[in-house]
């Protein structure tokens, strides 16, 4: 068995340079409107296929088929963690993580509060990203992100999300998240 933990996250927040507060708000985020050029399919649940949903808890086996008969693949223990539904049989999800593993979970333990992982394809780099201020390229920086942080997502207009990161709330591109499609929509 595989075990999946969470990649060490550090928000040098730049608060602490400029004196800014930050607060952030609990808010529930409903699944997003696909991308314009995304090809939807609904699955038996009537929702649709792919999608992005969350980890519940912090302790998920992922098994190689859908049902507790199959082994266990994979063990997840981080909650909040991205998962992308690729398919659905009966009360099982089949699930692809940002590494790229596939398995099957209970939907029971998968949420539809949406988060997304900055750039986990520039792990292990010297990259950073910048959360700013507002959904723009030029905005004031008021955290800076290691890559493979994982955020929630408080809205996407198609461009930017605007995410909460340890407690830090600003927007970072879309195209730099696994967690939401490029060109979604995702409200509140």
């Amino acid at each position: 068995m595989k075990v999946s933990g969470f990649v060490s996250l550090r928000i040098a927040a730049v608060a602490a340079v400029t004196g800014l507060a930050f607060l952030s708000a609990s808010a529930s985020v409903t699944i997003g409107a696909p991308a314009p050029n995304q090809e939807v399919t609904l699955g038996p649940s009537g929702l649709p296929l792919p999608r992005f949903v969350s980890l519940k808890s912090g302790k998920v086996n992922s098994r190689i088929g859908p049902g507790l008969n199959y082994p266990v693949d994979w063990l997840y223990l981080k909650p909040g963690l991205p998962m992308e539904i690729i398919q659905e049989y009966d009360n099982w999800r089949r699930v692809r993580d940002a590494d790229g593993a596939e398995g099957w979970v209970n939907q029971t333990l998968l949420s539809g509060k949406r988060t997304a992982i900055a750039a986990p394809w520039q792990r292990g780099k010297d990259a950073k990203l910048n959360l700013l201020a507002k959904p723009d390229a030029e905005a004031r920086t008021v955290a800076i992100l290691d890559p493979g942080v994982v955020g929630k997502i408080k809205a996407c207009n198609g461009d930017w999300c605007e995410m909460t990161f340890d407690g830090v709330t600003g927007w970072i591109k879309q195209t730099m998240l696994w967690g939401a499609y490029p060109g979604e929509l995702v409200k509140d």
